[in-house]
C-alpha cells in the first residue's frame, strides 16, 4: 500500500498585497525625488548667491582701501578729491569719485610709487545682452608725472549696478558733492558709498549696499604752531 505525502504548502503574496507594496514604493520614490530636486535647487540658488556676492565684496574691499588711503591735495604726487558730479575728460562713463590714494602696488618691473589716481564710474555692460544695469569700473593711473596723456588701466569690479552715489561728511552734514579745487579744500571726515543694484537679475532686486569709510588725514594748513620755550 502506497502512502501519499501531501506536498508542503508555500506562502505567496496576494494581488492586493502586491498592489499595496507597489503603491508604497511609488510614494517613497516620489518623496526621494522631491527631496533630491529640492536639494539641487537649493544648491543652484546658493551658487548664484555666492557668484553674485563675490564681486560685491571685492568692490567693497577696493572702495574701502582706496578711500582709507586717500591723500590731501598738498603734494607733487597728490591731486584733488572729487565726489558727486565729476568732470573727467578721459572717462567714457559717469565718474562718481576721483581721488589720489596710496594703494599702488610696488613692483620691481614698474617704476611707479604707491600713489595712484583712481576713479570709479559706471559704464555700459561689456557683455552684450546683459540682464540689466551697468558695469562698475575702477580706473587707475599710475604714471602721475607723465607730460602726455597717461595710460589708464580699467578694472572691472561688478556688473548689474543701477546707480552708485558718494556722500561726503564735513563733520556736521553729508554732502552730495565734494571738490577740493573749489570750496572744500580739505578731505572729508568720512565718505558714504551707496550702490543700488539693478532689478531683473537672477536673484531679482536687492537692498542697496551702503559702505561708510572714515578718512583719517591731516588737513593742510598755513597756521604756524607756537613753539613753547621749555627753558632749555
Amino acid at each position: 500500500m502506497k502512502l501519499h505525502h501531501p506536498l508542503p504548502r508555500t506562502s505567496a503574496f496576494t494581488l492586493i498585497e502586491l498592489v499595496l507594496a507597489v503603491a508604497v514604493m511609488a510614494m517613497v520614490m516620489l518623496v526621494i525625488n522631491a527631496v533630491f530636486f529640492t536639494a539641487l535647487r537649493l544648491r543652484d540658488r546658493t551658487a548664484d548667491m555666492l557668484d553674485q556676492a563675490q564681486p560685491v565684496q571685492q568692490a567693497a574691499t577696493f572702495l574701502r582701501r582706496d578711500l582709507v588711503g586717500a591723500m590731501a591735495s598738498n603734494g607733487t604726487l597728490s591731486g584733488d578729491f572729487k565726489a558727486g558730479s565729476v568732470s573727467e575728460p578721459n572717462a567714457g562713463g559717469n565718474v562718481a569719485v576721483e581721488m589720489y590714494t596710496t594703494t599702488g602696488a610696488l613692483r620691481e618691473d614698474q617704476p611707479w610709487g604707491d600713489v595712484q589716481k583712481v576713479t570709479y564710474e559706471l559704464k555700459a555692460p561689456a557683455v552684450p545682452g546683459a540682464p540689466g544695469g551697468k558695469d562698475l569700473i575702477r580706473s587707475v593711473t599710475r604714471n602721475l608725472l607723465s607730460t602726455v596723456s597717461p595710460e589708464v588701466d580699467d578694472q572691472w569690479m561688478m556688473s548689474g549696478v543701477q546707480d552708485i552715489k558718494f556722500q561726503c561728511y564735513d563733520g556736521s552734514a553729508w554732502n552730495d558733492n565734494w571738490d577740493t579745487t573749489s570750496s572744500n579744500t580739505n578731505l572729508p571726515v568720512a565718505v558714504r558709498v551707496r550702490i543700488v543694484l539693478a532689478g531683473g537679475g537672477r536673484l531679482g532686486s536687492q537692498e542697496p549696499i551702503e559702505i561708510v569709510v572714515p578718512i583719517d588725514s591731516q588737513s593742510p594748513t598755513n597756521q604756524i604752531q607756537p613753539v613753547v620755550n621749555a627753558g632749555i
